[in-house]
């Protein structure tokens, strides 16, 4: 094992309507459903890559608030470390997704939950998602340093 670690961000993404809806993605390689995430470029700060991709993948304007935590995972030879960000969405999409993507739901965060591929995404989004739907519910949310 070389030791190298992927460092990569993304956002547990939510549009507001009449019930709160969370954003899940599937990826056009494998058809896995996964949250709006993907790898940092050289040099660049977690929480501008996470925006970055949250905004390719799912194709709305966000803004971040709060970061939420990491999950790391073995891939490969490599080990993954993925940050997320609290995020809010736009109502409509404002930019084509990016060709990795096949496909964009906004689900409430039961389904959404069940719709996630990995189980360790699973258990995060679980973890955070009641406390993400609150917060965004609350005045003064404070912003995330990017």
């Amino acid at each position: 094992m070389s030791g190298k670690t992927i460092h990569g961000a993304g956002g547990i993404v939510v549009r507001r309507g009449a019930r709160p809806l969370i954003a899940v993605v599937q990826r056009s390689k494998d058809h896995l459903w996964v949250l709006p995430r993907g790898k940092l470029k050289r040099n660049e700060r977690p929480g501008i890559g996470a925006k970055r991709e949250v905004i390719e993948e799912t194709g709305h304007r966000v803004q971040v608030h709060d970061y939420l935590g990491a999950i790391a995972y073995q891939s490969g030879q490599f080990e993954k470390v993925v940050r997320f960000w609290r995020m809010q969405a736009t109502a409509r999409p404002s930019y084509r997704v990016t060709k990795d993507i096949a496909a964009v739901k906004w689900l409430p965060l039961a389904a959404a939950i069940r719709r996630l591929s990995y189980p360790l995404e699973k258990v995060f989004l679980t973890d955070v998602g009641r406390q993400v739907l609150a917060r965004g519910r609350r005045p003064g949310r404070s912003k995330a340093r990017t």
